[in-house]
């Protein structure tokens, strides 16, 4: 059965589904530029408001396969550095993405897939996912930013751990650290991630898409910089004509509906 990264509109969101059950739903080359590919078309469709990343079945995803990264180490060096190179590609267009994406996670997310629902901007996880950094467990080091999120979210030490001993997480944990928004029951993440993203629809969407600028630069400004930056997103938005809907339906009591 071909890995494949399947996409569908639900309403106004557009899901993802990686379709590998067989090896767990493993990643594969094939997935990356399909993944940059259907945000690309996520970005032009303004009925589509939000993207759920799920996997096919009871596992979001295991992360590489490793009969391929075995089959590389034959190869020149520089086919797996343009495999990872393409990964990254939809990671970076994840977070540029201008609209919520949301992690709807099953069972496993291990390596590389841990690395994929932490770009997202929310995790919903069922009660029974198990999260690892598998890479140190195969001698090898993390890719998809894994590390980069991690250390954005928790402290180094903990990092450190988690990236060095690989050992699993449950879902509740890393809930109680902050890094899974929400959990729900197991077979119940696609529909909690799609209930949340019909919610967040119903926000202006030139405001989710400030939000998400403001919230991904906040770490890399000096305080003086940052708040230059949420003034002209202030000002944008104000000025924009959701920000007259929304004042105007908020004053009224009623619910605003945004362009």
């Amino acid at each position: 059965m071909t890995a494949e990264l399947r996409s569908v509109v639900d309403g106004r969101t557009m899901v993802l589904t990686i379709h590998n059950p067989e090896h767990r739903n493993a990643l594969g080359p094939e997935m990356y530029a399909a993944g940059v590919e259907a945000l690309n078309v996520a970005e032009s469709n303004p009925e589509v408001r939000c993207v759920v990343i799920r996997g096919e079945g009871e596992s979001f995803c295991a992360g590489g396969n490793l009969q391929r990264l075995q089959a590389n180490r034959q190869k020149p060096p520089e086919v797996q550095a343009q495999s990872i190179e393409n990964l990254h590609n939809w990671i970076e267009a994840i977070r540029a993405f201008p609209k919520p994406v949301i992690a709807a996670v099953e069972g496993p997310a291990a390596g590389a897939g841990f690395s994929l629902a932490l770009a997202c901007d929310l995790i919903v996880a069922a009660r029974n996912a198990v999260f690892v950094m598998a890479y140190s467990s195969v001698a090898l080091s993390p890719d998809g930013g894994g590390s980069w999120s991690l250390a954005r979210a928790l402290p180094r030490q903990l990092v450190t751990e988690l990236l060095m001993a690989g050992e699993r997480l449950g879902a509740q944990r890393l809930h109680d650290l902050g890094v899974v928004n929400r959990l729900c029951d197991a077979g119940q993440a696609l529909t909690t991630a799609l209930a949340w993203s019909e919610h967040l629809a119903d926000r202006a969407p030139n405001v989710l898409t400030s939000i998400k600028e403001l919230v991904g630069e906040a770490g890399q400004q000096s305080l003086h910089e940052h708040l230059a930056m949420e003034r002209d997103h202030f000002v944008r938005n104000l000025h924009h004509a959701n920000g007259g809907i929304g004042i105007a339906a908020f004053l009224a009591k009623e619910k605003p509906r945004y362009k």
